[in-house]
C-alpha cells in the first residue's frame, strides 16, 4: 500500500524547516502553485543556463497547440522545498524535472502523475530510444511517472594557458590517472597561487566517483551493498586522498567557492565537470578564452576510462488540473525533433538515442567530443537505491573529515560502509 500521507507529514517537517529559502526562491519564477487561471501551463527548472532553450522549445509548443506556458527556474534546494512543500499543500508546479535522488519517494506515494496510459497510446514518443537505465528510473510497479529529458557524461576541462606555461602538451584522451597526478604536481606552484586540480566532496559523480569505477571499485554493488570497502574502492579514494594533499587548494577553499569558480578564476589547472556545465560555461568569457575538454583519464590497471552518467525526467504533478496539456507538453519534450533541438541548441545532451551528435557543435569555443566519445566507452549509471539521499548525504558528510585532514581516508571508507549497510538495510 502506498504511503502518501506518511509522506506529505515528512514533507511538512521539512517544508517548515525550509521555509524560509522557499520564499527566497520564488522571486525567481512567476508561480510557486498549480497552472495559472487563464489557463497557462507552469513549467518548474533548477539550471538558469538551459532556461533560453528551454523557453525556445517551450515557445513552439504554444504556437504548435495554443496552450501557453510559464518558466520558473529556481535554485536546487529552493526547488525541492517547492515540491516538498507542494506534495505537502496540494499546490505543486504543472510540469517539473525529476531526479533520481528523489524519484522513488514521489512515485512510490502518488504525487507524480502517471503517464503510463498516455504513453502507450503516443504516436510520437518512442521510449526504446531512451537508455534502459533511465526508463527504468522513473518506473514503479510498472507505471511510468517521467520521460527522460537528457542524458549527461564527465569530461576534463583543463585551462590551456597554464599547460603552455609548463611547457606539457594537452591531453590527448589517452593519459592514466597517475600521469594526471604528475601533471597536477607540475601545474601546482608553491606560492598557492595556482593547483593542478579541484575537487569538493559534493562534487561525486563529476569527479571522484569516476575513479572508484575506473580502478575497479564500486560505490554500490547489484545488490545493494555498499562498494566502499571494497579494495579497490579505497585505493581510489586514497589515490583522491593524495590529489588532496599535494595538487588541490585547501577544502574549506573548494567548497565555499565552488570548483568551477576557481577554474573560471585560473586558480586551478583542471577540474571534472559533467556536460550539463557546458550551457554555462560557453557564456563564460574567462572559460572561452582559456579552457577546453580533454576525456576522463584511464586506470593503468583496468584499462578503463569511465564515466558516470544520470539523466534527469520531465514529470507532472498529479494534481495538476490540466493532466492532459501537461502530459502534452512532456510529450512534446521528448519527442524526437526537440530532444534534437535540445542539443542543436546546446540546451545539454539529450536522452533520445543518437541525436546529441550535433550537441557537440554548439559552440566553436571548445571541443566538446570527449563527452561524446565518452559515451562509447565505460558508462556508470549514478548509483541509487530507493532511498538514496538517505545514505549519500551522511556519506558526503563523512568525507569531509579526510578532505580536511582530520581522519584516516581508508577507516573513513570503511565508516561509510558500515553506515551505507545500515542505512539500505532499513529501505
Amino acid at each position: 500500500m502506498r504511503k502518501r500521507n506518511r509522506l506529505i507529514a515528512v514533507l511538512l517537517v521539512s517544508a517548515m524547516t525550509m521555509a524560509l529559502s522557499a520564499c527566497g526562491g520564488s522571486a525567481e519564477g512567476e508561480s510557486k502553485g498549480e497552472s495559472k487561471g487563464d489557463g497557462t501551463l507552469t513549467v518548474a527548472i533548477w539550471d538558469v543556463g538551459q532556461q533560453p532553450g528551454l523557453e525556445e522549445i517551450m515557445a513552439d509548443f504554444t504556437e504548435k497547440t495554443g496552450i501557453k506556458t510559464s518558466l520558473q527556474v529556481i535554485e536546487w534546494d529552493s526547488y525541492w522545498t517547492l515540491l516538498e512543500a507542494g506534495a505537502s499543500g496540494g499546490e505543486m508546479p504543472d510540469v517539473f524535472w525529476m531526479h533520481s535522488n528523489e524519484a522513488y519517494r514521489y512515485m512510490s506515494n502518488d504525487i507524480l502523475l502517471d503517464l503510463t496510459d498516455k504513453i502507450e497510446k503516443s504516436e510520437v514518443l518512442e521510449m526504446d530510444k531512451f537508455p534502459e537505465d533511465l526508463r527504468e528510473m522513473y518506473q514503479f510497479e510498472d507505471k511510468t511517472y517521467a520521460v527522460p529529458k537528457d542524458m549527461d557524461t564527465v569530461a576534463i576541462w583543463y585551462n590551456k594557458d597554464m599547460f603552455d606555461e609548463a611547457q606539457i602538451p594537452y591531453p590527448d584522451g589517452n593519459w592514466s590517472w597517475d600521469e594526471f597526478y604528475e601533471i597536477a604536481e607540475k601545474l601546482t606552484k608553491d606560492d598557492g597561487s595556482q593547483f593542478g586540480f579541484a575537487a569538493s566532496t559534493v562534487n561525486e559523480q563529476d569527479t571522484w566517483m569516476n575513479i572508484i569505477y575506473s580502478m575497479g571499485g564500486c560505490v554500490l554493488t547489484d545488490d545493494w551493498k555498499s562498494g566502499f570497502d571494497d579494495p579497490n574502492t579505497i585505493k581510489a579514494m586514497e589515490f583522491v586522498d593524495k590529489c588532496i594533499k599535494n595538487v588541490m587548494p585547501p577544502a574549506a577553499t573548494m567548497s565555499e567557492t565552488g570548483t568551477d569558480v576557481l577554474f573560471s578564476s585560473q586558480k586551478v589547472a583542471m577540474i571534472s565537470q559533467g556536460s550539463w556545465m557546458v550551457s554555462a560555461f560557453k557564456d563564460n568569457e574567462d572559460i572561452v578564452a582559456h579552457g577546453d575538454v580533454a576525456r576522463l583519464p584511464k586506470d593503468e590497471g583496468t584499462g578503463k576510462s569511465v564515466s558516470m552518467y544520470n539523466g534527469l525526467g520531465w514529470a507532472a504533478s498529479a494534481n495538476t488540473s490540466m493532466p492532459d496539456e501537461a502530459y502534452q507538453l512532456i510529450e512534446w519534450f521528448g519527442s524526437k525533433d526537440m530532444q534534437q533541438k535540445q542539443a542543436d541548441l546546446g540546451v545539454t545532451m539529450s536522452a533520445y538515442e543518437g541525436v546529441s551528435d550535433n550537441w557537440v557543435n554548439c559552440t566553436d569555443a571548445f571541443n566538446l567530443q570527449p563527452y561524446l566519445d565518452a559515451l562509447e566507452g565505460d558508462l556508470v549509471f549514478r548509483p541509487h537505491t530507493n532511498s538514496t539521499l538517505a545514505w549519500w548525504n551522511p556519506m558526503v558528510e563523512e568525507l569531509k573529515a579526510p578532505w580536511n585532514g582530520e581522519a584516516d581516508m581508508a577507516e573513513t571508507c570503511e565508516k561509510i560502509a558500515d553506515m551505507m549497510n545500515e542505512t539500505i538495510a532499513e529501505e
